[in-house]
């Protein structure tokens, strides 16, 4: 199986003096310049060909880190397995995770570009021997020596040594260039720095709910490509046993349009969207099914079904929940209600409240830390949000809501910062801290989401909860994956409902 890379993200970093500093130094290409601890630029300069003798060399250090392998790998596209899998790599003849060869090349290939002969310094050829392995942590000196010069063409022939924290060689070889034509001494290019964000939480969800028996799953209008792709992915996946309800000449037409073959798959024929959001109810209600996943309708129809009179509803309020993985967060975090409820009023909150932490139990969070979200961290009788959050505190505290700690009103920065809350002086085991983010609206939620997913590049997968059994609500813009997460949440939560009660009293 291949590896998974991460993503990788430049960004700009440092305080605000610094970065004035930095800024100040800024070229006429816009490029950020490196300064030193004075607020100076640091130069970069070369030697030219005649000012060049043999025997002279240049040296830099560097430590190798895990991210450097990983990073090495997304640039490169090599995922070796002996780079990246921790468990292949322990097998092998290294005994352990090791840096690519040519990671030691590059290193070569910058003392060349800029310490000597530097900026300007054309690579031409190199011939190396990868003495031993690198391992994350190894301190590893790079050395260049001037070994021959060939006037005709200012072409160098540089010797190049590698060698680790104990003496050792690593890569020993020849590296030839063409020495640089003109002088070069300028600002140095500041690098930015470079963060490596894994992206494997939904791998593991998807993994850990696909060891359980799949989930007969009353799939409402598949009409679709990516409706269809995402149930039988999901299929594919040990999720669900899809039961396609709709329009049976579209679903066996869009089946086609992928290529995918439904023979096998229990395809319930009905006239419309309206009458599919019907049956995949009464599927539900008749034992048949065990969740009902949102195929290509608009909500409000399937809503529509769940909430009449012969439907799925119970005497708690239905709300949508986004669970979401998100790079810069260290654990999943729930956002609610982004979905269904518009304006909730105090009971309704209650009741969002209750579904998002059910659901956190369900995944394995013992105790969900629940923020109930406002503009700011203090109660103003003028914020509608501030007394609601109050009122939902002590409705906690007396138990008419279970099985989560929850405080506000918080502003979003101390709900996920604790440096944030700190700062304020805000003394909270939430703040900092929290596995559900309660927003005061629809709209409140649905641009924090969406913010989440399209700037800070989140997955998201969405559950409605709150009927008696869950519904797989995505948007048509979701990703097969988001789907695929989707149902592996809805499979966790109906396992635990069935077989922990006590975690929904």
């Amino acid at each position: 199986m291949s590896q998974r890379l991460p993503q990788a993200e430049l960004c700009w970093v440092g305080g605000a003096h610094a970065r004035a500093a930095r800024l100040s130094w800024r070229g006429a290409s816009g490029h950020h310049r490196a300064v030193n601890e004075a607020g100076e630029p640091k130069l970069i300069e070369n030697k030219l060909y005649d000012e060049l003798a043999i025997g002279d060399s240049a040296s830099s250090e560097r430590t190798l880190t895990s991210e450097d392998i990983a990073l090495f790998a997304v640039v490169s596209g090599d995922v070796n397995p002996a780079h990246l899998d921790q468990e292949f790599a322990a097998t092998s003849r290294f005994h352990g995770v090791i840096a690519h060869g040519m990671w030691g090349g590059a290193l070569i290939s910058a003392v060349l570009g800029t310490k000597m002969p530097g900026p300007g310094t054309i690579y031409l050829g190199q011939d190396l021997r990868f003495i031993r392995p690198v391992r994350p942590g190894d301190r590893i000196v790079t050395t260049v020596t001037v070994k021959q010069k060939r006037d005709a063409k200012q072409i160098v022939v540089f010797e190049c040594v590698c060698r680790n924290q104990s003496g050792e060689e690593v890569i020993r070889g020849d590296a030839t260039g063409s020495a640089p034509a003109q002088m070069v001494r300028r600002p140095a290019s500041e690098l930015p720095e470079v963060m490596m964000r894994r992206r494997d939480c939904f791998d593991v969800l998807i993994r850990d709910a696909a060891s359980n028996e799949p989930m007969p799953t009353a799939v409402c209008h598949p009409c679709s490509a990516t409706a269809l792709a995402g149930a039988l992915e999901a299929r594919e996946a040990g999720l669900i046993v899809p039961i396609l309800v709709g329009p049976e000449h579209k679903i066996r037409a869009v089946g086609e349009q992928l290529g995918e073959d439904l023979g096998g798959l229990r395809i319930v024929d009905v006239e419309h969207s309206h009458a599919a959001a019907d049956r995949s109810v009464a599927l539900v209600r008749a034992g048949e099914a065990a969740a009902v996943m949102k195929g290509s309708l608009h909500t409000d129809e399937l809503l529509s079904a769940i909430l009449a009179k012969e439907g799925l509803r119970t005497d708690r309020r239905l709300s949508h929940v986004f669970y979401m993985d998100v790079p810069s967060y260290p654990r999943p975090i729930a956002v609610t209600d982004a979905a269904i409820n518009i304006a909730p009023d105090l009971q309704a909150k209650r009741d969002i409240c209750q579904n998002a932490i059910e659901l956190m139990r369900a995944l394995g969070v013992e105790t969900p830390k629940v923020a109930i979200l406002a503009a700011v961290e203090t109660v103003m009788p003028g914020m509608p949000a501030t007394l609601d959050a109050a009122a939902l505190c002590k409705m906690a505290d007396r138990g008419q809501i279970k099985g989560g700690l929850l405080d506000g009103p918080l502003a979003f920065d101390n709900a996920v910062s604790r440096q944030a809350a700190q700062t304020k002086g805000i003394d909270s085991a939430v703040a900092g801290f929290a596995d559900v983010l309660v927003t005061p609206d629809l709209e409140a939620g649905n641009i924090l989401a969406k913010q989440l997913i399209f700037l800070s590049g989140a997955d998201a997968a969405g559950l409605v909860l709150g009927a008696r059994a869950p519904v797989v609500l995505t948007s048509r813009a979701d990703s097969t994956r988001a789907r695929m997460a989707s149902c592996a949440i809805a499979l966790l939560y109906a396992k635990a409902k069935r077989e922990r009660p006590e975690l929904f009293k």
